[in-house]
């Protein structure tokens, strides 16, 4: 359905979202919109998705429908359009009667560019027909992954998006999501019915997020030690249980910490309370299960934390992505134990389904994989998703800033991969790691006296490291391809082909010392670090919350941190002296410009001027 020409994206984007470029794809993905094609975008957390749906709809008459599941992000993202002017509305279940039939005469009337729906409501009895009256220009459907069996968040409720391709034939689709391996883009595209879509796959690269993973060691201490210099900053620390996000949050606010929980055992209006009051900044830290951060579009979490090891990389990495979404710096930070390792396997061997089994062991090797690996945090993350970081050093994660001593593992890694070898050919079967390491160190089981293995020459020589030692050569060894875990429905090891070698040539190797807790507090200039003046950043964040609280709308809705620190940078003491701050459209400068240029003019009666590089 090509349209006119339309006006000048540029200055539409500058007027509207007070933005003087593009991000990366966002460009392309709206000419192609434009130009009436189906589109397929893959773009990271903090990417601007939103954007890529939000500027045609300005750009063109008719009306953009959004699908989003999540009823928390549609008022979010309502919200911060109207109040960059823009004519948006959503219709969902906490709307009341009276309300509902007032947006829908909105609707009929065409009064608006925008409407967020969930999936469900478009399929209700009369809304074909509510869509084909309303000259519906496009379809935008967010977290598009959500229509795939083989996505992390699958929603059997997204299937029935297809039979709009049927009442809505000449309306372009576009499906939109953050993370989605190339089966699930498959899935996408075959269940949404997209017609010969142009395909736009940004980089997975969070390049302002610095990754780090510390051994769990007194884990409370560990978190206030993290957030005491942060806790003026909001952040999320996830948890594998709710008991752990209700001990964490009440040991922080027992401390005098902004912080409180979130998990699915809270009523609804807890977690809608709880949610709500971090949105506004009046919780700080919000302590959560996994079911905590999909509808939330705070786009200045600083930090993350997982007190426990996630099942899976697309988890992990959908959970840190909420950091930094603003383009400043966020820190995300991984409390790691072999001890978690033992939990997930305990709750692995539950899973009935022996497909499913061995999927969510895969799963837990690559996590566990990267959090023991030496090598650069972002290139495994990228090499996950089919991406090649092209760096050897990132200069953001703790592994290429401060690297890990190595060691001779020569001798070691012999005894293990001959312990391996040895129970196989004595044998005729395989077995787990455990068992391999209670050979190794001596130990006196009914499974060692039962199959023999008390006799093998391999049985006790490795009485010089501990069990979680073994481990983590056993592990290692794994990592770099001499051992492998064969196929079926117990996890145990096999030699490789290069592992035999190893064995049979006896190659000197050097491996990587485990862990250490972390030593030195090395400050690093970080990518989308604003310096700015620190006070005036505060004062200019005080004055936000108050405007944002006599609106009833989270203060980002007001200005993003960013609008904040470029403010405090170049000190616009009048509205004129503006022009160019990141954020600030035509609205927003006519409603708010005048209110901080007094408050920066009122700092500087008393307060020199910073300059910054």
């Amino acid at each position: 359905m090509p349209t006119a020409a339309p006006p000048n994206l540029d200055q539409l984007l500058k007027r509207t979202f007070g933005y003087g470029t593009f991000r990366p794809l966002q460009r392309e993905i709206i000419a192609a919109t434009l130009a009436g094609q189906d589109v397929f975008a893959l773009l990271p957390t903090g990417g601007g998705k939103s954007l890529c749906f939000q500027l045609p709809a300005l750009a063109r008459p008719g009306l953009t429908v959004v699908v989003s599941p999540l009823i928390a992000l549609m008022k979010d993202q309502v919200d911060a359009l109207q109040a960059s002017g823009v004519a948006a509305t959503f219709l969902n279940s906490t709307l009341g009667a009276d309300e509902s039939r007032a947006r829908l005469r909105g609707l009929h009337r065409g009064d608006y560019k925008l409407l967020y729906a969930a999936p469900e409501r478009l399929m209700l009895e009369g809304w074909v027909e509510n869509l084909q009256a309303w000259n519906v220009v496009s379809i935008a459907i967010d977290e598009a992954h959500c229509v795939s069996e083989w996505g992390h968040d699958f929603r059997p409720e997204y299937r029935q998006l297809a039979k709009l391709r049927t009442a809505l034939p000449g309306v372009p689709f576009m499906a939109l999501t953050a993370t989605a391996t190339g089966r699930v883009r498959e899935d996408i595209i075959t269940h949404l019915k997209l017609r010969a879509p142009a395909t736009f796959v940004a980089s997975f690269n969070r390049p302002n997020l610095t990754y780090r993973v510390i051994p769990k060691d007194q884990p409370l201490k560990q978190i206030i030690d993290f957030v005491r210099p942060r806790e003026h900053e909001s952040g999320i620390i996830y948890c594998a249980s709710r008991a752990a996000t209700e001990r964490v949050a009440e040991a922080l606010a027992g401390r005098g910490f902004l912080a409180r929980a979130y998990h699915a055992g809270l009523t609804a209006e807890e977690r809608n309370g709880n949610q709500e009051n971090f949105l506004r900044d009046d919780t700080r830290i919000i302590c959560a299960t996994i079911a905590f951060g999909m509808g939330i579009n705070k786009p200045n979490v600083r930090w993350i934390i997982h007190h426990d090891l996630p099942k899976n990389i697309e988890g992990y990495y959908q959970e840190t992505g909420r950091a930094g979404r603003d383009g400043l710096p966020g820190d995300c930070l991984l409390l790691f134990s072999a001890g978690d390792i033992a939990k997930q396997t305990h709750f692995l061997d539950e899973i009935t389904n022996e497909q499913e089994q061995q999927v969510a062991r895969a799963q837990l090797r690559q996590i566990v994989h990267y959090a023991e690996t030496s090598g650069c945090r972002r290139v495994e993350l990228l090499e996950y998703f089919g991406e090649k970081f092209p760096l050897d050093n990132c200069g953001a994660c703790d592994n290429c800033l401060e690297p890990r001593a190595t060691y001779d593992g020569t001798v070691v890694a012999q005894k293990f991969l001959s312990c391996v070898y040895r129970i196989a050919q004595n044998s005729r079967f395989g077995v787990g790691m455990n068992h391999i390491i209670e050979v190794l160190t001596g130990a006196d089981t009914d499974k060692i006296r039962r199959w023999g293995h008390d006799r093998l020459t391999t049985y006790g020589i490795g009485g010089e490291l501990s069990r979680p030692q073994w481990s983590a050569v056993g592990r290692e060894l794994m990592r770099l391809g001499f051992v492998t875990v064969a196929e079926g429905e117990y996890a145990t090891l096999q030699l490789t082909e290069e592992g035999m070698a190893l064995l049979r040539a006896r190659t000197p190797l050097t491996l990587t010392k485990p862990m250490d807790l972390p030593k030195s507090k090395r400050v690093v200039r970080r990518e989308g670090d604003i310096e700015c003046d620190e006070i005036l950043f505060e004062r200019l964040r005080s004055l936000r919350k108050k405007l944002a609280d006599e609106r009833k709308v989270p203060a980002y809705i007001v200005f993003g941190d960013t609008t904040l620190r470029a403010m405090a940078r170049s000190y616009p003491a009048t509205p004129g002296a503006m022009e160019g701050i990141p954020g600030l459209g035509e609205k927003k400068r006519a409603e708010f410009g005048a209110t901080f240029a007094a408050e920066i003019a009122s700092y500087l009666k008393t307060n020199s001027r910073q300059s910054f590089n």
